[in-house]
């Protein structure tokens, strides 16, 4: 069985620029936000649970009317975790099956709440990518075309860097490309050496 690794970071921190270069080592990615978009889309059991818990305008013929979900629930934290008690089950039993399937050495689990969600237990190594807070903003608002407030909302909302990072195994500064590129290479082969030289 695949060692799993999680891969967390704040909005705008780069998680899946590093998933990347991951996936180019010849790494195995699995993205739960991907996988718990997909679900969202083609579950009819989430999607009757969605509009039981959000209403009928959650889908717009048939597909999930992404604006209109994350308006509900941007500040509301209680049907937040509602949401994500109907979702998450579900992305939890997809990955299991998708890791079965795996024959390399180590898999990354890319995860935006990780450590929100208290799951760090569920991992052999986590990750953390951080980048400056300037960069990260910049990101989301060229990228999602949010405000710059409402880009910091969502950063309070988060875990901050320094609590990451003092509960992760390994982190990853993206500030600039190649040194991420870089840093990502060296991890790789150091956690490498750590699954198959254990002490």
């Amino acid at each position: 069985m695949s060692k799993i690794i999680g891969l967390t970071g704040g909005i705008g921190s780069g998680k899946s620029t590093v998933s990347f270069m991951f996936e180019k080592l010849g790494v195995p990615i699995y993205s739960s936000d991907v996988e718990a978009n997909i679900l969202m889309e083609n579950s009819k059991e989430i999607q009757n649970s969605l509009i039981q818990l959000l209403g009928r305008k959650a889908y717009l013929y048939g597909r999930l009317n992404r604006a209109f979900v994350a308006s509900k629930v941007f500040n509301d934290t209680n049907l937040l975790s509602k949401l994500n008690a109907i979702v998450h089950p579900a992305v939890k039993t997809h990955f299991e099956s998708w890791l079965s399937k795996q024959k390399s050495v180590y898999v990354i689990k890319e995860v935006a709440i990780l450590f929100e969600m208290n799951s760090q237990n569920n991992f052999d190594y986590i990750i953390s990518v951080v980048a400056p807070l300037k960069d990260r903003v910049q990101r989301v608002v060229q990228r999602d075309g949010k405000s710059e407030s409402d880009v910091y909302s969502i950063i309070r909302n988060q875990l901050p860097d320094a609590d990451k990072i003092k509960f992760s195994d390994f982190i990853i500064h993206n500030n600039l490309i190649a040194t991420t590129e870089s840093e990502v290479l060296i991890l790789h082969k150091i956690i490498l050496n750590k699954i198959i030289n254990p002490l």
